[in-house]
């Protein structure tokens, strides 16, 4: 399922889709606020919970995955990884947080919106106002008890003044038992002339408090309107004024005492009614701060939560990371690593000391394997020095007969392919005849070895040692070759002397008889003729071979001069130009080749001869190529190092199976050849400090590369100065 979930790029979905859940919810809770109720009226409990929960959710998911691209670019930035540890950190504190603040505030939200529900519904507004008017009713009958008590006491106190006057004590006792009797606190008679100046002829105050006795205005305004009575209230008591004679201006002043809470109930029950209606037209704005504030503190938390999950990855994630980087460079080769970081008592530091114990171990071991690598390397090199300074192959075998080491002598004998060979190679893959040799376990013996087409012969000698087989052998073809080029010599020598002093007297014998007897013949003398003419013919033929014999018994030492290759060699192929005009030559040539030493007849006998053989090689392909078929001799005279090469190519008849032997004496091709053309250019080319090699050439024909040293005395002092 992760891996799923990271090919189809899972959490960016959920981040548009809790994008888009967060815009349409706050769009859809905009629309419910606007369009549900009036000013004053709440939403549904419902409603807002569904709203709150709708709208937080998408938020703390937004969040959330912000949080963890946060942790993926730090663990990017730290150690380019995938950064799980921090994605789990935060995705843990981040539930940790989320979800009891989500049921919180479903719950906070529930039991706001059931206490705002119940303290602004019809029955906590009905038992408000029937509170307000139980209050204003005790309010307002005590204020009446007072009026009627100080109207009664008025008409009282007119028929008493008809009888007694003010100042005897049968009205002052009748007026303090009016007082008792009535539960008043003062009682005065209070008269009033013309010039509204008030005078108290009397008073009662059982309590003794200093009071302030006087009508005020207002009520002798409404007194003057007729009223029985006039009553208003004070902060302590109750003040009730009555008439007792209107037209001599005498008044009744009553009052009645009261604490503060009994006077202030009914304003008090008034203002409670008022406050809440404040508070019933606030109660929606209430709701709605109630559920922004727990929104707000929701993301405050689960930010705060995602935030300390950051913090606390950071901490705890670094040291992996500096281990895991430890880790690389002790894997790139840096063994004297240490990590200086926690090396507490926590399991980071336990890690980090076993860590570096570890780096200590393979930092010591490996200085130990370095010295001793060293040690082998030079031993190796020193072996591999003697091996290389030995002009025999050697070559090292395991007992299943793979090659285990080899020299470069050996590998040049041996593989045509320069540089390494591949793995594994066992010696009957590279040389079957030696591997013969090996699985016969005879210890010597000498094989023949083709190589590229080059037959070499091989003096071989195999010994067993404790891990398998070493063989050693050396390359004799050119030694048995000099063998038998000298062999080849005494017996040219012996034939050219044996055969080439009769050669002449036969010769003058035959020319003499033709003379004396070609006239005296009558039978026949066509016969004779040509008898006499193929003696003659046959004795130049021996005289020839003879003396070809001669030439490469006794060749002279070559007379070395500065001479120019490039012109001889284009004076040799101009001869063959005129000679041959059938055939296509072409010559190509550095025209930055300088003068060598050379010995210019014999430069010249070995161009000729090569080319020679390059036109008789296409003259033996023109007898069964078509009549399209034309002949083409190319050759190049190219300089590199301290040598010279001349590369001859035809388009001839190619080389032989045997063509590793044809520069030998009298191995030749051609029916009339004597063998000896080649071994001549052979040894003329030895003698100039080269060689000479043969190739195929592309589709067919031969190609002959010649070279020469520039200084073959020169040449000739190494292998002495070697030695």
């Amino acid at each position: 399922m992760q891996v799923a979930a990271r090919r189809a790029n899972f959490f960016a979905f959920v981040e548009v889709v809790s994008v888009v859940a967060f815009l349409v919810m706050t769009a859809t809770t905009w629309v419910a606020l606007n369009s549900s109720g009036g000013k004053g009226e709440l939403l549904p409990s419902n409603l807002t919970a569904t709203l709150l929960v709708g709208t937080l959710v998408p938020a703390m998911a937004i969040l959330v995955l912000f949080g963890r691209r946060i942790a993926l670019r730090r663990a990017s930035e730290n150690i380019g990884g995938t950064g799980r540890m921090h994605v789990r950190l935060v995705f843990i504190f981040s539930l940790i947080a989320a979800i009891p603040t989500l049921l919180v505030v479903v719950f906070a939200s529930w039991l706001f919106q059931s206490g705002v529900e119940f303290w602004f519904s019809d029955s906590s507004r009905g038992l408000l106002e029937n509170a307000n008017k139980l209050a204003r009713g005790y309010y307002e009958q005590t204020l009446r008890d007072v009026g009627y008590e100080s109207a009664a006491m008025a008409e009282d106190s007119r028929t008493w003044l008809g009888e007694y006057p003010v100042a005897s004590k049968e009205f002052q006792a009748f007026l303090a038992d009016q007082v008792l009797r009535r539960n008043l606190s003062v009682a005065a008679i209070i008269q009033i002339d013309s010039d509204g100046n008030q005078r108290t002829p009397i008073i009662v105050d059982p309590e003794g408090k200093p009071e302030d006795n006087r009508i005020s205005s207002k009520s002798l305004e409404n007194l003057g309107k007729g009223v029985p009575y006039d009553v208003t209230s004070r902060p302590d008591r109750i003040v009730a004024t009555a008439p007792i004679e209107r037209s001599s201006g005498i008044y009744l002043l009553v009052a009645r005492s009261n604490d503060l809470l009994s006077l202030s109930q009914g304003q008090s029950a008034e203002n409670i009614v008022q406050a809440y209606e404040v508070l019933t037209n606030r109660a929606r704005v209430l709701q709605l701060r109630f559920n922004i504030a727990l929104f707000v503190a929701s993301l405050v938390l689960v930010g705060t939560a995602v935030w300390l999950a950051l913090r606390f990855a950071d901490r705890q994630v670094k040291p992996l990371y500096e281990l895991v980087d430890a880790a690389r460079r002790v894997g790139a080769g840096n063994y004297a690593l240490r990590i200086e970081g926690r090396t507490g008592a926590d399991e980071i530091g336990l890690l980090n000391r076993a860590f570096n114990r570890m780096t200590a171990q393979i930092d010591k071991q490996t200085q130990a394997l370095l010295g001793a690598n060293r040690q082998l390397h030079e031993r190796r090199l020193f072996i591999e020095a003697v091996l290389e300074s030995v002009t025999s192959g050697i070559i090292s075998l395991d007992e299943n007969g793979r090659i285990l080491l080899m020299n470069s002598t050996a590998q040049r004998l041996l593989s045509e392919r320069s540089g390494e060979l591949p793995e594994n190679l066992t010696i009957a893959e590279l040389a079957p005849p030696i591997a013969a040799i090996v699985e016969q376990g005879t210890a010597n013996g000498i094989v023949q070895y083709s190589r590229g087409g080059e037959l070499l012969t091989l003096a071989v000698k195999a010994s067993r040692d404790a891990t398998g087989h070493v063989i050693t052998f050396e390359d004799i073809t050119r030694q048995l070759l000099d063998q038998r080029t000298a062999a080849w010599s005494d017996v040219a020598r012996r034939i050219a002397h044996e055969i080439k002093n009769p050669l002449t007297p036969i010769q003058l014998a035959t020319e003499r008889l033709s003379r004396r007897y070609r006239k005296q013949i009558t039978d026949n003398p066509e016969l004779f003729e040509d008898l006499t003419r193929t003696i003659i013919r046959q004795v130049g033929d021996l005289r020839k071979m003879v003396d070809e014999f001669s030439s490469f018994a006794r060749l002279p030492k070559p007379v070395f001069r500065a001479e120019d290759p490039v012109a001889l060699t284009r004076q040799a192929l101009f001869l063959q130009e005129v000679a041959r005009p059938d055939i296509a030559f072409s010559f190509t040539a550095d025209p930055a080749i300088a003068a060598i030493d050379c010995d210019r007849h014999q430069f010249g006998q070995a161009m000729t001869n090569v080319l020679k053989n390059a036109v008789e090689a296409i003259e033996s392909r023109a007898k069964d190529a078509d009549e399209s078929y034309r002949g083409a001799v190319s050759v190049e005279v190219a300089d590199q190092d301290d040598s010279i090469f001349v590369r001859i190519t035809d388009n001839g008849i190619g080389l032989s199976q045997d063509r590793e032997r044809i520069i030998e004496p009298y191995v030749t091709t051609r029916e009339k050849g004597t063998g000896l053309g080649l071994a001549i250019v052979n040894k003329i080319i030895e003698e100039h400090g080269g060689e000479m090699t043969f190739a195929p050439s592309q589709g067919a024909g031969t190609t002959v590369t010649m070279r020469f040293a520039r200084d073959p005395l020169a040449h000739s002092r190494k292998p002495e100065a070697a030695e």
